[in-house]
């Protein structure tokens, strides 16, 4: 069921809405205003620890010391976090994965922080999500 209702906001702020909601491709301002409300409330999940999905990033020379092996090593440790796995040779050196992870939000930022602390990954990002149970 939809519910109407008013906005009031300043004429150069809602011009700057509507060029970001033409520029997205968006079909009209209310779809554009459910996705910021969702994302709002996806991070307001985050912060009060209730059970999220996301994924980690991470970009590394698998040939640095022994960083395949602590990479699995950690990933075999948290188990409980880790949905799936994808992993890609990028060139001779550098690989790419991407963990599928589940979990409390502390948890899954204390693995990502592990596993791109790691000498040799060269970048790590953690992209957080929601179960979506609660976004209708």
């Amino acid at each position: 069921m939809l519910v109407r209702f008013g906005v009031s906001i300043p004429r150069e702020l809602l011009e700057r809405y509507d060029r970001m909601v033409r520029a997205k491709g968006y079909t009209s301002r209310s779809e554009a205003l459910r996705d910021l409300i969702r994302n709002a409330l996806v991070e307001q999940e985050w912060q009060e620890e209730r059970e999220v999905a996301g994924t980690l990033t991470l970009v590394y020379d698998h040939h640095t010391g022994d960083l395949p092996g602590a990479l699995t090593g950690l990933q075999h440790e948290h188990h409980h976090l880790i949905v799936s796995v994808l992993h890609v040779h990028l060139d001779r050196h550098t690989c790419l994965e991407v963990l599928v992870v589940r979990g409390k939000p502390r948890e899954l930022r204390g693995l990502a922080d592990r596993l791109g602390s790691l000498k040799g990954v060269k970048h790590s990002r953690l992209t957080t999500t929601t179960l979506g149970k609660d976004l209708g």
